[in-house]
């Protein structure tokens, strides 16, 4: 998702469904988000769920009451189509009187996410490795102006001790550190530090 947490809502024949979305790396953290939520929209009659971790290999939908089949399972699918990971959809229902029927619930659920992902945008993930490029101070200021031009490269934090050393990821460890090379006139020292996820 494009940012940690979005809502927006719709009215369909008189009920009200709010749907939040909210970027979530965990089933605990998943727990916490529709607690939150349960208690910010506590006027509600549903509180139906879905959600994707882990790449797509964890996926779970509730009803949450309303008819099996016509509220989480509607909800899953549009986060599954639009090949998310790592959300939380909640579409709580404030009941308006007229009866939708199963169909009229499956669209008005699936309708909800469907429109507030569309609102919130998107990002695509990816995972790229991590470095520690070290050098010394006369290179450094020069070698971070030129790493924040780069677009294949996320400069994080940048720590100032006996040298300067930039953490940061990148699209190919090898290309930047053949590049920093070239930069630093072969001084520099790269340290592989692992891999981060990066929005691209």
């Amino acid at each position: 998702m494009a940012v940690s947490s979005w809502t927006s809502e719709s009215v369909v024949s008189r009920s009200r469904f709010v749907c939040s979305l909210y970027r979530v790396g965990a089933e605990a953290e998943v727990r916490e988000r529709i607690g939150a939520h349960r208690r910010e929209w506590w006027g509600a009659s549903h509180h139906c769920t879905a959600y994707v971790l882990d790449g797509g290999r964890v996926a779970r939908s509730s009803d949450d009451g309303e008819p099996a089949g016509t509220a989480g399972g509607p909800m899953l699918e549009v986060l599954r189509g639009r090949g998310l990971t790592e959300v939380l959809a909640v579409v709580s229902r404030y009941f308006g009187g007229v009866k939708l029927g199963a169909g009229g619930l499956v669209r008005a659920y699936g309708g909800a996410v469907s429109a507030a992902v569309a609102e919130a945008g998107t990002v695509e993930l990816a995972v790229w490795p991590r470095l520690l490029v070290r050098v010394d101070y006369g290179t450094a200021g020069s070698l971070e102006g030129l790493l924040r031009l780069r677009e294949d490269v996320r400069l994080g934090e940048v720590s100032f001790g006996e040298v300067v050393t930039f953490d940061l990821a990148c699209a190919d460890a090898e290309l930047l550190a053949a590049w920093v090379a070239g930069q630093s006139g072969g001084a520099a020292e790269v340290e592989p530090a692992g891999s981060v996820r990066v929005e691209l």
